[in-house]
């Protein structure tokens, strides 16, 4: 008697683990998968490029990712009491979404930085001659600091061209104090599209 249960049972357990690993289950929720990754994806840079004013590729975006999402979702809805491994895997998918969608920003780098650079007057007019040579504009101030004079540096660029811009300063100043921020809005002062370090 209980080999016959101990028999069925295993039977049973056999039968749920080749069901769970049919082809057509695998296929649903590698697609599940993807395409959340794919969905959250472009929400992430959709957000992203709406807060620095690329409102008409965001809109584009919002139009891909909703359709994306209705048919995932439904996919998702359809049968999840009986698997609720759907479930786990579009949230993987949500999670791995946000990460690729963040790198894929960073990488495209979209949008402007104002950089400000604090250093001696020296060298400030060294630096500030450097930039201007490469075709960007460079506000200086003078200020001063605990022990002597300092100069203040600002200057825009596209974030694509922030990490050349620091390197070139650290090359002429590397104890230079080097500040970004994102800029959303730029209007007016000298911006010319002819600029190396933003290309």
């Amino acid at each position: 008697m209980w080999y016959n249960i101990i028999k069925d049972g295993n039977r049973l357990m056999w039968k749920m683990i080749v069901d769970f690993f049919d082809v057509e289950s695998v296929l649903t929720l590698i697609l599940i998968f993807v395409f959340r990754i794919i969905e959250v994806s472009m929400g992430t840079v959709r957000i992203i490029l709406i807060q620095k004013g690329y409102r008409k590729v965001g809109v584009i975006l919002a139009f891909f990712e909703v359709l994306i999402w209705v048919f995932v979702a439904s996919r998702v809805i359809d049968g999840l009491v009986e698997e609720p491994i759907k479930g786990i895997v579009y949230s993987l998918g949500f999670a791995s979404g946000v990460y690729l969608g963040s790198f894929i920003e960073g990488r495209l780098a979209f949008g402007k930085v104002l950089i400000q650079v604090i250093t001696s007057e020296e060298l400030g007019l060294v630096i500030a001659n450097m930039l201007r040579n490469e075709g960007l504009g460079v506000t200086s101030i003078e200020a001063q600091g605990r022990v002597a004079k300092k100069s203040v540096l600002m200057t825009y660029a596209n974030r694509r061209g922030k990490d050349e811009i620091i390197k070139k300063i650290e090359e002429i100043d590397v104890g230079a104090m080097v500040v970004t921020n994102d800029v959303n809005t730029l209007q007016g002062g000298y911006i010319t599209s002819k600029r190396r370090f933003i290309k």
